[in-house]
Formats: C-alpha cells, structure tokens, sequence
C-alpha cells in the first residue's frame, strides 16, 4: 500500500465523526450522544495509529520523499481542527467562550510552532509528552463523555467547588506551556546554517510572494461584510468564503503534490515495483560497470575473432 494513501485513509477518520458529532445533538456540539463520542473515539485512534504507520510503511517500501512528509503534515494540520472541535464538545467547554477560543487556537499555533523548530533545527523533534500522548489523553476524554455523559463534567470537585472540566483544561493550558517551551528553546538557539541560517530562510528569499493571493478573497469577503454593517446575511457570506477557501485549499494542494511529483518524477499514489532512487542508482551502477570492463571486453572480442579466422 502506498504510504501516501494512508494519508487519505487518515483524513477521512476525523471530519465524519466529529460531523456526527454535531449533527447527533440538538445542535449544540456538548449534547450528542454517547455513541458518537465512541465514534470520535474511535476514529481518532484509528487516526493516530495511521499516522504512525506511513513512516514504517515508507521505510519499508523504500518510497520515503518530501512528498509523503508533505501529506502527512498537510493532513495532520487540517485534521487538527476537528481534533480540538470534538475535545470542545466532549469536556463542555464550549460553556465558556473565551476558553473555547483559547483549546480551538493554542493547537494550531502549537502545530505552526512544531513545524517553525524543524526548519530550524532541520530535524522534527517529539518530546518525552508530545503528540501521540495527547491523542490518547483526547481519546479517553471521548470516552469518559461516551460512558458517563458530558454533564459529567460539571460535576464540582470537592473542596475547590471547580467544575470537572477544569481538569482537562488544566491539562491542555500546561502541556501548552511545556511543549511551547522547547519548541522556542530550539527556535531560539538559531539555525543549522554556517551563519545560523535556518532552512526558512531559502523558501523567503527564493521565492516569489505574491501580493494579490486570491485565498484573500474568502476572508476579504467576511471583512467587507462587517465594514458595512452586514449588508449581505452573514449566514450567506460564511457559506460563500467556505466554499471559496475549500476552492483554494484544495486547488493549492494540487498544485503543490503535481510540482513536487513531477520534480522527484515520482507518482503520488502509486509505488513502482523499483523506487525511482533505486532505478537510477542500478542506471548509474550499470554504466560505471560497463565503462571499468571496456578493455577487457575489448580484449575478448579480439581473441575471439582471432580464433574464428
């Protein structure tokens, strides 16, 4: 199986079930039911075991490139989102807005931070608590929910009167702070380059940046929308700037897979019976041979048209 399909396999696991999610309540995310908390539960451990298995799967085919590292952080960013919208829903913090803001943005910019110290540092770094921890933490969060309902949660700890939920958010407050310190301890310690240069840096000098992006159309619209006092339903402008960044999102994402396989001239969900890296090395081998036997090959052929005459 190709790892990068494994990728798509991975993505599907979390917008359908935190869809039930939404959809399995009166439409507030923290009244579903049980069994769409086993299937959040479900499915993101199915996600995470996923994620571990394209890299064994990419070693153990020989097919590992920047295009398979590619799908599985563009998959892991995207899948963030419904990850930290399902642990909303199943620890009812969606009872407090200001901390609801805080648990749906604090992942992303952790990921952002994840990726900012590999370039870097050149490597991508997990700590003793990291990822594959937290999935598992969020997982047993789903079936806490599932087993004992979400008002679980504002049960009142004894003595310190808290709701339950705090606990949990306790818990995402401070492995904030502790992964956030050793991304910036590394980010901070300068690049791999000669001159302390990071990896970003080709990328920005490089690279043409366009002013006029038209993935600013999306948020552009919301912006204009809310200058003039909301003269189009905001309902209707949400609707259009989805379809226009999913539009944008997937158009770009394209482009980025076609540019990448045709520059490594690899395909994107198929594995050749030999890896490209290796027909070329047999290519580069083969000829080298054939150049080093030349003369003795040379030698034969004149002995044994000598013998035929």
């Amino acid at each position: 199986e190709c790892p990068k399909r494994i990728n798509m396999y991975l993505i599907t696991c979390r917008p359908p079930t935190v869809h039930l999610l939404w959809s399995g309540g009166t439409g507030k995310l923290d009244e579903a039911p049980s069994w769409a908390f086993l299937l959040c539960a479900f499915g993101l451990f199915v996600y995470q075991s996923l994620d571990a298995i394209d890299g064994k799967q990419a070693r153990r085919t020989n097919s590992s490139s920047p295009l398979g590292e590619l799908f599985d952080h563009g998959c892991d960013s995207i899948s963030i989102v419904f990850v930290a919208v399902g642990t909303i829903a199943a620890g009812r913090l969606g009872t407090m807005p200001s901390w609801m803001f805080f648990c749906c943005f604090i992942s992303m910019f952790m990921f952002f931070c994840a990726q900012w110290q590999t370039y870097v540092s050149g490597t991508l770094r997990f700590g003793v608590i990291d990822v594959t921890e937290l999935q598992l933490s969020v997982t047993t969060l789903f079936l806490l929910s599932a087993f004992f309902g979400t008002r679980f949660w504002d049960i009142e700890i004894p003595v310190t009167g808290l709701p339950m939920k705090v606990l949990p958010l306790m818990g995402i407050v401070f492995g904030s702070i502790y992964s956030c310190s050793n991304y910036f301890r590394v980010i901070l310690s300068g690049g791999i380059g000669k001159n302390g240069s990071t990896v970003a840096l080709a990328y920005m000098t490089k690279s043409e940046l366009y002013i006029q992006d038209s993935a600013f159309i999306g948020p552009g619209l919301l912006f204009l929308n809310q200058y003039f006092n909301s003269f189009i339903d905001e309902y209707m402008v949400l609707w259009l700037a989805l379809v226009i960044s999913l539009f944008e999102l997937t158009r770009y994402c394209i482009g980025v897979c076609l540019q990448i396989s045709t520059h490594l001239r690899i395909s994107v969900f198929r594995i050749p019976s030999i890896p490209a890296a290796v027909q070329g090395a047999i290519r580069i081998t083969l000829t080298e041979a054939t150049f080093e036997h030349l003369p003795s090959l040379a030698v034969a052929d004149r002995r044994k048209k000598n013998e035929i005459s």
